[in-house]
């Protein structure tokens, strides 16, 4: 007959692994639920107002500007780092992204009008990964903003606070955004501009490399330099940027365009959308 202690010791060998690996799977669990520091899917500085409706699933939210710029054409920024994916629905979603951001999360971004990032791209938080529309099955131009866990649609949360409980209707809450903003001077500065504005070599050159399309955009810094306008309304001040069209055999990058297109400034000023002043280049 076996002895009963040489029985028992491969049973309670047995049982410590177990052990061990169940406190392994739950400790990779409980490090999985934790959720990005996720910010405003809009440009830094811009207050847009949001609201549900009952036939959006997954606890969604709709966006539209509520500071005076137009919300179509607005870029659509990444709430947090991640994997972004590419994808058309027309009938529903229409041109929309999907960011991965690891241990289950994700966050969706629909009826853009235009996709900024590649498929499978990896980007940072802040980046712009598409442009504000209505594709799809949309009645006019809104960020459609979800952001799920493992698959299931999760109660908005920016920065930390729930955007809970939601409104029905646009106007009666707001989001401001600090996306982009950075720490410090900024890198970027994002500007609603109300026309297309020639951009030139330099802020004295009349060489002009391409066009800033109206709407908002983001600016590295400001150069005096001359004059645009005139009697009542002018600006000296000139703003590298990126242009959108660039003409042949001329260089769009860190062209020169003038302040005087600021949607939203007097003259010679040369602020953000956040009403901060332009760092001199």
């Amino acid at each position: 007959m076996r002895h009963p202690r040489t029985a028992r010791i491969p049973a309670l060998g047995g049982l410590l692994a177990l052990l061990a690996g169940l406190l392994t799977v739950l400790g990779t669990a409980g490090t999985a639920h934790a959720a990005p520091l996720f910010k405003a899917p809009f440009p830094c500085g811009q207050k847009w107002t949001y609201s549900h409706h009952s036939a959006e699933v997954r606890q969604a939210l709709d966006f539209i500007r509520s500071d005076g710029g137009a919300t179509a054409g607005t870029p659509v920024l990444a709430s947090a780092s991640g994997t972004a994916y590419r994808y058309s629905q027309p009938s529903g979603a229409g041109n929309y992204v999907v960011i991965d951001h690891g241990g289950g999360w994700q966050t969706y971004y629909f009826h853009l009008s235009a996709y900024s990032v590649a498929h499978g791209e990896a980007v940072s938080q802040g980046r712009q990964i598409g442009t504000t529309g209505s594709t799809g099955n949309s009645s006019g131009a809104h960020i459609h903003y979800e952001q799920l866990y493992n698959g299931t649609g999760q109660s908005i949360v920016i920065n930390g606070a729930s955007l809970a409980p939601y409104p029905g209707s646009y106007g009666s809450k707001s989001l401001t955004s600090d996306n982009g903003c950075g720490g410090g001077t900024p890198t970027k500065y994002w500007v609603d501009t109300f026309a297309a504005a020639t951009g030139y070599a330099g802020p004295n050159s009349t060489d002009a490399q391409g066009v800033l399309n109206a709407g908002t955009n983001y600016v590295y810094c400001k150069v005096w330099g001359r004059q645009i306008g005139s009697g009542t309304s002018y600006n000296h001040w000139w703003l590298r940027t990126d242009l959108d069209t660039v003409y042949a055999g001329k260089n769009g990058r860190n062209a020169y365009v003038s302040a005087y297109y600021l949607s939203r400034w007097g003259n010679d000023e040369a602020r953000d959308n956040n009403g901060t002043v332009i760092r001199d280049c």
